[in-house]
């Protein structure tokens, strides 16, 4: 097996590198110097721990897997692999990116877990900087392969594992088979390609369960201290029937764009093998979800500090560049801006980190099939 850095060490970054080297892969783990507690327990213990249950629930690949490497030095890190993944929160993947250009080299792949338009971010700063013209390949997952939480220090439980990921590659013209190999190598599932990471951002399955459900349970989960289960309370026949409504504007935005994509209810249920009939009874029914014992405490979790600025509202401009006005995903970015006191509209994701403010629909269509 090969080789792969694994860029941040959260719940994500984590579970990939305990994956990758209970599949046979030498793994470099690495994060920031100011965030490095548990690149520190990984250098302690030489490993990760997977725990095998807790509290009666039953968790996924339980044991102990050594780690090659645990590093704060990003040209270390780089240097490691051709193959890297970067799992971290949205707003980090700039500031990661910008840290590993210096270092990058031909031929190399960066697989952004979730991507949230990660692919046209990253390639437009690659383009801006001294190592514009490198033959570099971003791939764009529209999630992550596990539930999965940190534990502790170099601890971690595994919840579930999604049947399949779909994911793009970036500039479309590096899809060779060989790249593809490549790729599906280090993913722990199969693979689903999509057409750009445009659609990959368009599918992130974080989109409605949610930003839309946080801000309009912020009560609840403020006063309560998220000590419930977020899935199974959280959603109720009145929220499911917003995201419903909500979802159809995502839809109508991909197909602007020309793209088919899937309703929430049917990824859902494909990618854990369920078979609800409607996102209701799905956020109650989950077993998987259902492990999830805690909820997002306050409006400054990730549920909205990210979801909201790098995927509601880069489609919400998408959406408007194409004459359309989507009404509820523009709400939840105005309730989310109200309760952080920040203007996301101008501090998310915006089309020209992307590249494309300048361009029409077409333009962009044609320009994403380079």
């Amino acid at each position: 097996m090969s080789r792969v850095t694994v860029i941040g060490a959260g719940n994500g970054g984590m579970t990939a590198a305990y994956h990758l080297s209970k599949t046979g892969h030498e793994v470099c783990l690495y994060d920031l110097p100011s965030f490095d507690r548990q690149i520190r327990a990984v250098q302690e213990t030489g490993g990760i721990k997977a725990l095998e249950g807790k509290n009666g629930d039953a968790y996924l690949f339980g044991g102990f897997e050594k780690i090659a490497r645990a590093t704060t030095d990003m040209e270390e890190a780089v240097s490691f692999a051709d193959t890297m993944v970067m799992i971290c929160p949205s707003f980090a993947q700039e500031i990661l990116f910008a840290e590993m250009i210096p270092f990058l080299r031909d031929g190399q792949i960066l697989i952004v877990m979730p991507g949230n338009f990660a692919g046209l971010v990253l390639h437009e700063m690659l383009e801006k900087s001294d190592r514009a013209g490198l033959e570099f390949t971003f791939v764009d997952a529209i999630s992550i392969p596990w539930a999965t939480r940190l534990n502790g220090p170099a601890q971690i439980c595994i919840m579930g594992l999604k049947k399949f990921m779909p994911l793009s590659i970036f500039p479309g013209s590096h899809a060779t088979e060989q790249l593809k190999k490549q790729v599906e190598e280090v993913m722990p599932i199969p693979v689903r390609y999509l057409e750009s990471p445009l659609r990959a951002g368009l599918e992130n399955i974080n989109f409605g369960g949610h930003p839309l459900m946080t801000t309009v349970n912020i009560g609840l989960l403020e006063n309560f201290e998220g000590n419930f289960n977020y899935y199974a309370d959280c959603c109720s026949p009145a929220t499911a029937r917003a995201t419903a409504k909500m979802d159809k504007e995502r839809l109508a935005v991909g197909a602007a764009y020309g793209y088919q994509l899937w309703p929430e209810l049917e990824i859902m249920n494909a990618l854990y093998d369920g078979h609800c009939e409607s996102v209701y009874e799905f956020n109650r029914s989950s077993v998987t979800h259902g492990k999830v014992k805690n909820s997002p405490a306050s409006s400054k979790e990730r549920y909205i500090t990210e979801d909201v600025p790098y995927l509601l509202v880069p489609i919400d401009l998408l959406a408007k560049k194409a004459g359309l006005r989507p009404v509820i995903i523009e709400s939840v970015i105005h309730l989310a801006s109200a309760y952080n006191d920040t203007d996301y509209f101008t501090a998310g994701r915006t089309l020209e980190k992307m590249g494309l403010a300048d361009m029409s629909v077409e333009e962009i269509r044609g320009f994403l099939k380079k």
